[in-house]
């Protein structure tokens, strides 16, 4: 049996967790969120106090690292560290920060790999991150690179962050986002670019209904039913 993948790439704040996520309910894919799993490592470098942008510190946690995903009956995915639910902890906001410097280290992509390309094998998928359509799942039959504005994407940032109860700043969140933008396309382990054969859709102007919308006509386009 064939299944189906639609690979969603993009530069942080893009909305691109919360779109593809309604965009596989809407499909009846499984939605899998590939920031969270290198969000779990993070936190695992965090909580050992190492650095995680220095690869003499990450690698020698990755041996034995008990990372697991998996769906709540509600089909969420969460994310477990050790045997811990950690699918709240790994939302604070350093752990974003430390997320992009421990990725851009090889050989943690290299641990992430397998686990990422098993559930696009075993089931229909929608996986979004900065190289599923150009490393993880190149041959995706959907490849769309979802961006926005950083400004636009501060302003989401802020604002979830805060319904969260969480205090922030727009202009360290911004500095934030175009530092993040600035890492992630210029390291050397699978920067973040968009494929060639990757569908460019534009958020900035765009609300969540809309941008959602738009996502589903570019995917029935490209896919068949």
């Amino acid at each position: 049996m064939s299944f189906r993948s639609i690979a969603i790439d993009g530069p942080a704040g893009a909305g691109k967790s919360t779109l593809a996520r309604r965009l596989a309910e809407r499909l009846g894919f499984l939605y899998v969120d590939t920031g969270a799993v290198y969000r779990t490592v993070a936190l695992a470098v965090l909580r050992a106090g190492a650095d995680p942008a220095d690869e003499g510190q990450v690698i020698p946690l990755l041996e034995g690292l008990d990372i697991r995903l998996d769906y709540g009956l509600d089909g969420a995915q969460r994310m477990y560290l050790a045997g811990e639910d950690v699918s709240g902890a790994i939302r604070e906001h350093q752990v974003s920060g430390a997320a992009s410097k421990a990725a851009s280290i090889p050989a943690v992509r290299t641990f992430l790999l397998d686990l990422q390309r098993k559930l696009a094998r075993e089931q229909d998928v929608v996986m979004d991150g900065r190289d599923i359509g150009t490393v993880v799942l190149p041959g995706a039959d959907v490849k769309i690179f979802l961006t926005a504005a950083p400004e636009a994407r501060a302003r989401r940032r802020l604002l979830e962050l805060e319904e969260r109860g969480q205090a922030a700043d727009f202009q360290t969140i911004l500095r934030d986002i175009e530092a993040r933008d600035w890492q992630d396309e210029h390291r050397t382990a699978s920067p973040l670019e968009r494929a060639e054969d990757a569908v460019l859709l534009d958020t900035t102007d765009l609300n969540l209904d809309q941008s959602l919308e738009r996502l589903l006509v570019l995917v029935k386009e490209r896919i068949e039913p």
